[in-house]
């Protein structure tokens, strides 16, 4: 018995002096989690990202989509890490960005802490958000964009447009004094790309034989296969959202598998009843559907409201992409806009709407008495949109000044990108 004591007495001493509670803040279960979180946040782009767009991409141009989509990841890690990150989450200035203070990761060290994980840590996990978000906007134009300009576009991008709307939201902006509740990307990540990719798509002009050709995708398998790792990726993306290992990290890990299990089976059954096909193309796009909708919500929605979310948005991901998109005559590509766009939208606004402070006390909506909430949503998905598509449109015309021009010339757009532009080809076509 006194051997116990003693062995007690021991095993408490140390306590002070776990990592996990170390003085200077620093918790090593977060940072652990957080760096796993990272690493799976990443994978999605290169790995989950470039199948998905590129399977549903035409043969010709499966390659191009990949490097496309490859590029944007190096470009945005290394712009994030130059001056991103300090215009994202800089000391503010009067809520509309951050400083250059911390220009080429001025000022942070070893030592420098975010909460309770290293800055470092912190800057990683934001930039891969960076990464996909200029990513999602290339579902949009594949098929026809110039490479080159593609490169200037995605640095200006992530510069004038995503840095600055992330500073509004989470580096302390006017968003974020407004209250707006984004746990995980409605506005910055979806709305944001899907918005974005849209006004570039009008800026482009539609694919040659839009409409009066079949445009038949380069591999399901390999669009199915990108859905199960954005899927898998998406647990880090919203679950590491909360930048802790804790029991709100939890339920959000539990809503974003509900949320994407729901909307897959909602597109499922809606295309069998009216296409009378389940398509594994729908499956996927219905998966990714619902894991858009509920990024917003993640940290402040129970596991009912997340079962919602994805039925809603399952439901709204179908009409936007196979009725809305044909009347209106639009050519998004790879339905950036129809997917990431319209179900983040909707995500925005199911925030304001079941946010529970029973989950997290910083979220309350309408549904748990505060109907200012949905109207703060509202004005946060407007102000995004409005920014974003006007800066786009800007950027877009000044990158056409650049390059000579967006669009392939014609002939490269018949033959297709991964020959003309990059001479390799995805498939041997015997």
């Amino acid at each position: 018995m006194r051997l116990n004591r003693l062995l007690t007495a021991g095993i408490l001493s140390l306590i002070p002096f776990s990592p996990a509670l170390a003085s200077d803040g620093l918790n090593s279960g977060d940072t652990a989690w957080i760096i796993v979180s990272t690493a799976l946040v990443m994978m999605m782009t290169p790995a989950g990202l470039a199948l998905f767009y590129g399977g549903i991409a035409r043969y010709k141009n499966l390659l191009n989509t990949f490097a496309m989509t490859l590029v944007a990841y190096c470009l945005a890690s290394v712009i994030w890490m130059m001056w991103g990150y300090s215009i994202a989450f800089g000391p503010d200035i009067g809520g509309i960005t951050g400083g250059l203070q911390h220009f080429f990761m001025a000022g942070i060290g070893v030592d420098s802490l975010s909460g309770s994980i290293p800055t470092y840590v912190f800057a990683l996990f934001q930039m891969t958000f960076a990464c996909i978000t200029v990513a999602l906007v290339l579902g949009s134009v594949v098929d026809r964009m110039k490479f080159s300009s593609w490169i200037v576009f995605t640095i200006l991008w992530v510069t004038f447009i995503y840095a600055p709307v992330a500073h509004w939201v989470w580096g302390g902006g006017w968003m974020a004094n407004m209250g707006a509740l984004d746990f995980a990307g409605g506005t910055v990540v979806h709305i944001n790309a899907g918005v974005a990719g849209l006004v570039l798509a009008l800026v482009l002009g539609k694919r040659i034989g839009y409409g009066k050709e079949a445009m038949f995708p380069s591999s399901i398998a390999l669009t199915a296969l990108g859905a199960a790792l954005l899927w898998f990726g998406w647990f880090g993306f919203n679950a590491g959202s909360q930048l802790a290992a804790d029991g709100v990290a939890g339920s959000a890990f539990l809503v974003t598998n509900t949320s994407a299990a729901a909307g897959a089976l909602t597109w499922m059954i809606i295309e069998w009843l009216v296409n009378k096909k389940p398509t594994v193309l729908g499956m996927a796009s219905g998966i990714v559907s619902g894991l858009v909708a509920i990024t917003p919500a993640a940290g402040f929605v129970n596991m009912p409201a997340s079962l919602i979310i994805g039925l809603v948005a399952g439901a709204l991901g179908f009409y936007s992409v196979a009725k809305i998109k044909p009347k209106l005559g639009y050519d998004d590509s790879l339905d950036a806009f129809g997917v990431h766009g319209v179900c983040g939208i909707w995500g925005a606004l199911a925030t304001g709407l079941f946010a529970n402070p029973a989950v997290n006390e910083a979220g309350k909506g309408l549904f748990y008495g505060n109907p200012k909430q949905l109207w703060i949503q509202v004005i946060s998905i407007v102000a995004t949109a409005v920014f974003t598509a006007i800066g786009t449109l800007i950027i877009a015309y000044i990158t056409k000044a650049v390059t000579g021009g967006l669009r392939v010339e014609q002939e490269d757009e018949i033959i297709g990108l991964d020959n003309s532009i990059h001479g390799e080809r995805g498939f041997e076509i015997q």
